[in-house]
């Protein structure tokens, strides 16, 4: 059995529809990347991460650094546990009413290119091979996977605070849901 730890990024220097597209950590952001850091670190040995694994956007990796740097380990980008993927068509300033839209519904119902409850269950299927592993990723990835987990079909059914850590197990290729972290109230402009 292999334990995960799935993250969300800590708070960004901007939000959706200001001026970077790709924010890094704002001051907060930076502490909550060191309190999961000490968080990891002060598990017995036999159950922290190894391994660091981020999504490919700026605030994963920043997140991701503290922890990879005490462990001595390269950040491995991964894009199968990045952002939700934005239809092609909509326009940048349409992403938020489109993910209000999507927050509201089931995975089924997502509008899009393509079939996002499939996404989500690709999101969790490449968790499972991943060992000892400390997984940084996004709001909306996360919910994809707890809700794969708990047969939940909303897109978003829980609220995962900045810097939260999911527990996972995967054992023979099954992953379970050990426990999910704190929880805030994060709004989409």
């Amino acid at each position: 059995m292999a334990r995960i730890y799935l993250i969300r990024h800590g708070k960004p220097a901007s939000a959706w529809g200001q001026a970077d597209d790709d924010p890094g950590l704002d001051a907060t952001g930076r502490a909550q990347a060191g309190a999961v850091r000490d968080a990891l670190l002060a598990l017995p040995p036999a159950e922290r991460p190894v391994r660091v694994v981020s999504s490919p956007l700026r605030r994963c990796r920043e997140t991701a650094r503290p922890l990879a740097e005490v462990l001595g380990v390269q950040i491995e980008i991964d894009p199968a546990v990045g952002e939700i993927p934005t239809p092609a068509a909509l326009a940048p300033e349409d992403r938020a009413p489109w993910l209000r839209r999507a927050f509201a519904g089931l995975w089924k119902d997502v509008d899009g290119d393509l079939d996002y409850d499939a996404w989500r269950h690709g999101v969790a299927e490449s968790l499972v091979p991943r060992g000892r592993t400390a997984v940084f990723s996004h709001f909306v990835a996360i919910n994809g996977v707890v809700s794969c987990l708990e047969g939940d079909a909303r897109v978003a059914g829980f609220q995962p605070d900045h810097a939260s850590i999911q527990v996972l197990d995967s054992d023979r290729g099954v992953l379970t849901l050990v426990a999910k972290g704190r929880e805030a109230v994060t709004r989409v402009l």
